[in-house]
């Protein structure tokens, strides 16, 4: 039972707590000898669990490790047949409308069997995870209402959890097979019946907030695209990876927010434009990364778009649009276009922004106002994403609060 699994880690003592949780934190029971000797690596490596953000990963999603087979295969595209890639608008369309009927049912009950002492350990460390890898996020959840934050942070901690079975360390062990079992865990998830302590504090959420499965779903099926596509010809093949990877948080975070009475009648517009800032934040992500994509032997942004510039996707995999600190002018030309592109879509959510609860506006538009920033980050680095990294400071971020309250107030 998960209560015995993870009840290890409320205890005092800094290696040994490390090592439990840990252990606890990938579904494994311990052994008296296999605490004392996790514990010795803990105190060996404490320095280095300190200052490594690799470290901070290595807690929350060890379990992807636990999921991945011995040796990558061709399986994935037998499994990715052209039935189940080029169709994002209908998946988007289905569970849009799956949220939506979800959403109308109110709370579930689960008779999730887990200690309440455990959940409140679950969710501080989906908060910590949260704080770690997504400030900029993570910044705007700390203007939501308490039980709001920490089912923001579970939903994200799994949705990053997710992304590491295909961009972590284990990614190349991973198949198919391996996200079916992921898949097969999330069913277990909706069901109440978790495999380990994050799990706990998804199934605690969704016990508490009406979200639907079918996004979390989409998300996998994003992986699975990860799996075999490294090559997007339009835009309109990456919007339905957009979709997938982004707009489903979207749909997963609407029902959490809550939208206010007033427009329950415009909720399909609401939900849209939630997808909307999705796919923002997704292109957004994209254009900030493509240089540490190259690395990885991807290019997301449309093929089709780059030839319409002169460039092709070899000069990003090579790297050679910046040379000796100068950006190529073609180059330029493209990011301009394509952050326009961007821009378009967080200008078109911020409609749906002034229709949620009053208690999410805030929150919401800082984060959406907060992320377009990197794309005023990336034209300040004269659109150089090959060798610089697009971020909003710290400052910026707090002096940004007080325009997006106003912003949040006012009707659209």
């Amino acid at each position: 039972m998960l209560t015995t699994r993870v009840s290890n880690t409320l205890v005092s003592g800094g290696a040994e707590r490390l090592a439990k949780l840990q252990a606890c934190e990938s579904g494994k029971f311990l052994s008296r000898a296999e605490i004392r000797s996790a514990t010795r690596a803990s105190r060996s490596h404490a320095r280095v669990l300190s200052t490594s953000r690799s470290a901070v990963r290595s807690v929350p999603l060890e379990t992807v490790s636990s999921l991945a087979d011995r040796d990558f295969t061709q399986e994935a595209e037998e499994v990715l047949t052209d039935t189940f890639i080029g169709n994002g608008k209908e998946v988007e369309n289905f569970a849009l409308d799956c949220a939506i009927k979800t959403a109308a049912l109110g709370e579930r009950n689960l008779k999730l069997n887990v200690d309440e002492e455990v959940l409140e350990a679950a969710y501080q460390s989906c908060n910590n995870v949260t704080a770690e890898y997504a400030k900029t996020f993570y910044l705007g959840t700390k203007l939501m209402t308490p039980d709001k934050q920490r089912a923001i942070w579970a939903i994200y901690v799994w949705c990053r959890r997710t992304d590491e079975l295909v961009d972590g360390p284990n990614a190349s062990r991973i198949t198919p097979a391996a996200l079916q079992r992921w898949d097969d865990r999330l069913e277990q998830i909706f069901k109440g019946k978790p495999y380990d302590m994050l799990d706990a504090a998804l199934s605690d959420t969704v016990q508490k907030f009406p979200v639907d499965i079918q996004a979390f779903k989409d998300m996998v099926d994003g992986m699975r695209m990860d799996l075999v596509k490294a090559r997007y010809q339009n835009y309109d093949e990456l919007y339905e990876y957009c979709y997938r990877v982004a707009g489903t948080v979207a749909l997963m975070s609407v029902p959490v927010m809550g939208i206010d009475p007033t427009f329950e009648d415009n909720k399909k517009e609401i939900y849209r434009a939630a997808l909307a800032l999705g796919t923002a934040n997704q292109l957004t992500n994209i254009l900030r990364d493509v240089g540490e994509d190259a690395e990885r032997g991807r290019v997301y942004v449309p093929l089709d778009d780059l030839a319409r510039f002169g460039i092709s996707d070899s000069e990003i995999m090579q790297n050679s649009l910046v040379k000796d600190g100068v950006v190529d002018e073609r180059w330029k030309s493209f990011m301009k276009f394509q952050i326009e592109r961007a821009r378009e879509l967080f200008k078109e959510s911020e409609e749906g922004v002034g229709q949620l609860d009053k208690d999410a506006r805030w929150p919401v538009m800082s984060a959406l106002i907060l992320y377009s920033q990197i794309l005023d980050s990336i034209e300040a680095n004269d659109y150089d994403n090959f060798s610089q990294r697009a971020y909003v400071s710290k400052w910026k971020k707090i002096a940004t609060l007080p325009y997006s309250y106003f912003k949040s107030t006012l009707k659209f």
